[in-house]
């Protein structure tokens, strides 16, 4: 749990399907504004130790999309960003500037096409693990009903130390991927985020960007954030030793560190312009 002043909300977006889709927002602390954004089978609550170490200094928002039950053209990579844009669009008025985007996996993925498309909504990007160039992905082989074995070898192998594993992510993930639509949605999700490689494209990114990444991640691995370094205009990297694919709950005092310094040094160089 996070502290006294978090506050959870109920969002409801329309996207490309025409339908409303709810999503959740949680948000803590005060300062330059983050926006977190998780993977195909992150939560909110995967960011939280990070935004607990973080929110003295920023004011972080947590975005849960309900990922495994899109349908329709909402269910693909364009169909989240759009979704995801359409919710940074209400942060930025709120606030009256742009913001920064924390991504994971898929959700950095999703950080990339709204930097690129709508670079006016984003301060600075923050990357960790990120699809986008490179993914080795568990969702290639998955079974439209999986077994709960296959799927903590799956899951597994997203951790450098598996004991980091959560038993409710895993339950959590085997009740919704039991569902034929969820297994079917996080299908059509990966193949739509390998169909969109966004390759050179990224070299048109504006925004400073800070890649946080593990050096044992086997899902994007490290030649995936060597890729982004030397792609992205003003890329920088932290190496986490001893890390996989998810550095927000394998190192979330080093992540949150870096994160909080880089933040502030783009808040401080953007009043310095002013």
């Amino acid at each position: 749990m996070l502290g006294p002043d978090q506050r959870t909300n109920r969002v409801q977006i329309v996207g490309f399907s025409g339908e409303p889709v709810t999503m959740t927002a949680t948000q803590a602390g005060a300062g330059p504004t983050v926006i977190f954004l998780h993977g195909l089978v992150g939560l909110n609550e995967h960011w939280e130790d990070v935004v607990r170490k973080s929110s003295s200094r920023l004011r972080c928002v947590m975005l849960e999309v309900p990922l495994l039950g899109l349908r329709g053209d909402d269910c693909s990579i364009a169909g989240v960003s759009e979704l995801t844009t359409k919710f940074i669009e209400d942060q930025v008025k709120l606030i009256g500037g742009p913001v920064v985007l924390a991504g994971n996996s898929f959700g950095g993925h999703v950080a990339l096409r709204i930097a690129l498309e709508r670079p006016d909504l984003v301060q600075g990007l923050v990357l960790a693990g990120s699809s986008g160039l490179i993914e080795k992905s568990m969702v290639r082989e998955v079974q439209i009903r999986p077994t709960r074995e296959w799927l903590s070898e799956k899951i597994g192998e997203l951790f450098f130390d598996r004991s980091k594993m959560r038993e409710e992510d895993l339950d959590r993930a085997f009740g919704e991927l039991s569902r034929r639509g969820g297994a079917r949605a996080m299908i059509k999700l990966s193949r739509s985020a390998r169909r969109n490689h966004l390759g050179k494209k990224i070299g048109n990114i504006k925004a400073p960007t800070l890649l946080i990444w593990g050096r044992q991640d086997i899902v994007t691995p490290p030649e995936a954030a060597q890729g982004f370094l030397e792609t992205i205009p003003n890329a920088s990297i932290v190496w986490l030793d001893q890390c996989g694919h998810a550095p927000m709950m394998e190192c979330p005092e080093p992540f949150a560190e870096a994160l909080v310094s880089f933040t502030l040094d783009l808040a401080h160089r953007g009043t310095a312009a002013r």
